[in-house]
């Protein structure tokens, strides 16, 4: 097959560049894969380093006040496609999605069009009702929770199927005791303490602030045995202050934006996210299991699919700040149980998040939807 990735995101990207670099390039062991991307984005340099991908600069400009911007956008992609001539484009978003329906107009041979649906906005209006009907041949939910979405939307008339989410668990895998106490010592110092942590990042969203909010409720004695650590982007004056006001600057840390969070997972005793919106699945949650970290999740959209509740994870309402702090409570007291419970969250993650399912399971969609188009 010859494959084109679009996505939209000029900056990091988040769990979009994953997801885009996991697929491209192991793709590209058997298939002719390119990715258009903007230049300012993660994923056009991180595309543009890989040998075996052809990565194109192309902009998704949005929004009425940027029509000229949009056409010029538009003749550049519909050239790509044309001298290309793909099979199929994996689009990743809205604002690549629409350009790649305007520029595929006219094709003598229109390749397929997959969406994937990363988040859990709704997907309703006249546009999503245009997008499917005249530019999606097939949507893949990357959890069962946003396939349910998508079958009352208006792509139930597409092709649907569901891919889960992949991590490379040879990459993510468990630390040895020693080199994780080491790094424990890196980020707090203090062994005795129950360390929990996040690699999903510091958008409001995320809920990590709530878990803060949650930590202030315990009394002092039991507040003082818990640490947090957040990795992703430093959080704003206004947080860190009110942070400071709960009494815990010197319980919240933030290791920053970091080129490999493995460290710090390996610190932490177990992980956390706790979205109550946007989120469908995590990548995230799933790098923290394939290290053998158990993880506490909000109970929204697709999270509860990753953890079986006290088996390797546990469930609660999304910002519940008593029900968070009751849990905290109870961490203390299983905290014995933790590594038992990393090591069952490994073999779950290897049983059911590793990459080769999760390509092959594309792969698959992908082969299917151009044997029926044929």
């Amino acid at each position: 097959m010859k494959l084109l990735f679009t996505n939209f995101h000029d900056g990091d990207g988040g769990g979009h560049t994953t997801y885009v670099m996991t697929l491209a390039k192991a793709l590209a062991t058997r298939h002719e894969v390119h990715v258009a991307v903007p230049p300012t984005s993660r994923l056009y340099l991180e595309a543009s380093a890989e040998p075996s991908l052809h990565a194109w600069s192309q902009p998704f400009p949005n929004g009425l006040k940027r029509l000229a911007a949009r056409q010029q956008a538009r003749r550049r992609l519909a050239t790509l496609l044309r001298e290309q001539d793909f099979d199929l484009v994996h689009v990743n978003g809205s604002a690549d999605h629409r350009l790649v329906m305007a520029a595929v107009r006219g094709l003598s041979r229109r390749p397929r069009i997959v969406l994937t649906k990363h988040n859990s906005k709704p997907m309703t209006g006249l546009g999503h009702w245009w997008r499917a009907r005249r530019g999606t041949d097939m949507v893949i939910a990357v959890c069962d929770y946003t396939y349910r979405a998508l079958a009352i939307s208006p792509y139930r008339r597409c092709r649907l199927t569901t891919v889960h989410n992949g991590v490379d668990i040879a990459h993510f895998a468990p630390w040895i005791h020693s080199l994780a106490v080491v790094e424990r010592q890196h980020c707090i110092g203090d062994p005795s303490v129950l360390l929990l942590g996040s690699n999903a990042g510091t958008a409001a969203y995320k809920g990590w602030m709530d878990l803060v909010e949650a930590l202030a409720l315990l009394p002092q004695d039991l507040r003082a045995q818990i640490h947090l650590l957040v990795a992703g982007r430093t959080p704003d004056a206004a947080l860190q202050q009110r942070i400071g006001d709960l009494g815990l600057s010197e319980q919240v840390h933030f290791p920053g934006l970091l080129e490999d969070v493995r460290p710090v997972l390996a610190a932490i005793d177990a992980g956390f996210v706790l979205s109550w919106d946007v989120e469908t699945i995590s990548f995230a949650c799933r790098e923290m299991m394939a290290m053998g970290k158990p993880v506490l999740v909000s109970e929204y959209a697709g999270l509860p699919e990753n953890i079986r509740p006290d088996v390797d994870g546990w469930l609660v309402p999304p910002r519940d700040h008593q029900a968070m702090a009751e849990r905290l409570r109870q961490l203390l007291q299983q905290r014995a149980d933790l590594p038992s419970m990393g090591v069952v969250a490994r073999t779950h993650a290897e049983q059911a998040f590793g990459l080769d399912l999760f390509v092959e399971r594309t792969e698959t969609a992908y082969a299917d939807l151009l044997a029926a188009s044929r």
